[in-house]
């Protein structure tokens, strides 16, 4: 957790203490017995100001209460043709671990077209996958290393970004938005790889409107990143894409694509999901259908980024048509 100052840590456990269930039963899954690292990430949040941290973190628990989030990896997305059809769409694996023992996660945001199911469910597949971090994996990697692991490492892929990215937007800050809201301070590194033209030129739009911690997190690499990561991890846990130069990272097969549902991560989460929804389902029959979540309000940084992007990328396609307004994009209910 590195050299902190425990005063604002004390005061924030102080003010959790008073925090009466059904809040506590779903804190205790939050922190999973790492309590103060739980609490330092929600102060890092909040530049520090104890007040401003407990809110969010009391505000979080009762968005999680609110929406069942501590029951959402005993719903399983099926048929396993939808699930597979969100997996090839939105593209999210974990590759490996650093040598830290920090889990490695890929993001393919070039790639990723969003458009094979309504947004319930993307929206339920990525807090799935954040809720099995912080529940399943980070819990099992500091038992391991027999220290507490909080955090994980992000490797952004932006091979394939293109223009149409704008028709994503939306819901892309949807879901950034879930993560600053309930999942703060997470990520320990962000790396950027494989980024063409158009990612430079919206970085530059960008980077000035995020705030100064989050701008450190970010190291945009050069090609597909494989020689620096290689510095932090060993090359089995390079995601796929960074493995080689060139045109031949594409060639890899489905156990070795961190994206596929036929990769160990999602097999191993898919499975547990399954015998999570079984147990649940002997007590109380499951309906089907998505798992409902209240979709956030965009917090005024992430609308202003949001608004500076489309601007951008309406520059850059100079009249080829993409004039959509991201205010006007429909996100379709079941």
């Amino acid at each position: 957790m590195g050299i902190v100052s425990q005063e604002p840590i004390l005061e924030l456990q102080a003010l959790m203490d008073s925090v009466d269930e059904p809040l506590n039963r779903t804190f205790q899954n939050v922190h999973q017995g790492f309590r103060a690292e739980t609490l330092v990430r929600f102060l890092k949040a909040r530049e520090w100001n104890v007040a401003k941290a407990h809110k969010m973190l009391v505000e979080c628990l009762h968005w999680r209460v609110q929406n069942n989030i501590d029951k959402i990896l005993a719903k399983a997305i099926v048929p396993t043709e939808l699930y597979r059809a969100v997996r090839d769409s939105q593209l999210i694996g974990m590759s490996g671990y650093s040598r830290e023992g920090l889990p490695v996660f890929a993001i393919g945001v070039g790639l990723s077209t969003l458009d094979k199911a309504s947004v319930h469910y993307y929206v339920q597949s990525h807090i799935q996958i954040n809720e099995y971090r912080d529940r399943v994996i980070l819990p099992s990697a500091s038992n391991k290393h027999g220290r507490p692991i909080t955090t994980c490492i992000k490797v952004l892929d932006m091979t394939g970004l293109k223009l149409s990215a704008l028709s994503q937007i939306k819901l892309m800050t949807i879901i950034s938005t879930i993560d600053d809201l309930n999942y703060p301070e997470k990520a320990n590194t962000y790396y950027v790889v494989n980024a063409p033209y158009i990612f430079s030129a919206c970085w530059k739009v960008v980077k000035p409107l995020l705030q100064e911690r989050t701008r450190k997190k970010i190291q945009v690499l050069p090609g597909c990143g494989r020689d620096e990561l290689l510095k932090i991890m060993d090359f089995k846990s390079l995601p796929h894409f960074c493995r080689k130069e060139g045109s031949g990272s594409s060639r890899h097969s489905e156990n070795e694509n961190c994206y596929s549902l036929d990769h160990p991560f999602h097999q191993q989460l898919y499975n547990y999901i399954k015998q999570q929804s079984l147990i649940t389902e002997l007590a109380q029959p499951i309906k089907q259908g998505s798992f409902h979540v209240d979709l956030p309000e965009p917090a005024a940084e992430g609308t202003e980024i949001a608004k500076s992007l489309e601007s951008e990328l309406q520059k850059i396609d100079k009249g080829n048509g993409l004039s959509k307004s991201i205010s006007g994009i429909k996100i379709d209910d079941d």
